[in-house]
């Protein structure tokens, strides 16, 4: 099955989705309807309507078809399931984003930086800290660390606009998966003064770390997103299995 095929129609229904061309809780076209539309076999659109299904923006009902039950978050929100970038999460929510580059600088990766990122001693790793505004409010302070040698020409402007972009459009990198630990850890100055947080309100920020890996098998990224609590939402779709 030509994978080109499956993902052009998963990713415009998903647009189609969230743009609400397909309202909350109204059935999708039928499935010979969306064979036609696709000009696709029924095998290529059911394994599309799965990974809908998946990713929580439709639930498939016997005998009657395919139903959208997408909302977007309210507000910031950090999918678990998907690897998308910061503009891409806001957009699929309907936010305005913005992101302000506080540091970029490059060095070899110490001992006690080896033991959180992952990265070998020795590693030669781009260091950026970005802040990331939705509607003119700073919601996330990002610590990113990227892999030089996988990573060639990265420089500020493309860090204050989409590094995601940049390595699968520029660079051609496949970006396949990425492992995240999710913390709640205590509010440090950084924190308080970028993200614009009383202390005597929020001691505490939802951290989410993540080692991401492309086709190769190799850790080009690690990253520690620190979150407003206030705005911080985490969401997952469980599937039950049968028993």
């Amino acid at each position: 099955m030509p994978k080109a095929i499956y993902e052009n129609i998963y990713k415009d229904l998903k647009q189609k989705i969230e743009t609400n061309v397909f309202a909350y809780q109204e059935l999708l076209p039928s499935e010979n309807t969306l064979i036609q539309t696709y000009n696709c076999s029924r095998n290529t659109l059911r394994r599309a309507v799965s990974r809908l299904v998946t990713d929580g923006y439709v639930q498939t009902m016997q005998g009657k078809g395919v139903r959208n039950i997408y909302q977007p978050a309210a507000q910031t929100a950090f999918t678990i399931g998907e690897i998308e970038s910061f503009r891409e999460s806001a957009a699929r929510n309907g936010h305005r984003p913005f992101t302000q580059v506080l540091l970029f600088t490059e060095f070899a990766v110490n001992e006690k930086q080896s033991q959180y990122t992952g990265f070998p001693v020795g590693t030669d790793v781009y260091y950026i800290q970005r802040l990331h505004y939705l509607d003119d409010i700073p919601l996330i302070l990002n610590h990113n660390y990227f892999l030089k040698e996988s990573v060639p020409g990265l420089t500020k402007e493309i860090a204050e606009n989409s590094i995601y972009e940049y390595l699968e459009n520029t660079l051609r990198m496949t970006i396949v998966n990425s492992k995240r630990i999710m913390t709640v850890e205590k509010m440090t100055q950084i924190d308080e003064k970028y993200l614009k947080m009383n202390a005597d309100d929020y001691n505490c920020m939802a951290v989410v770390s993540s080692q991401t890996y492309n086709r190769d098998g190799v850790m080009f990224e690690y990253t520690q997103s620190r979150h407003r609590p206030d705005y911080f939402r985490f969401y997952d779709n469980a599937v039950r299995k049968p028993v």
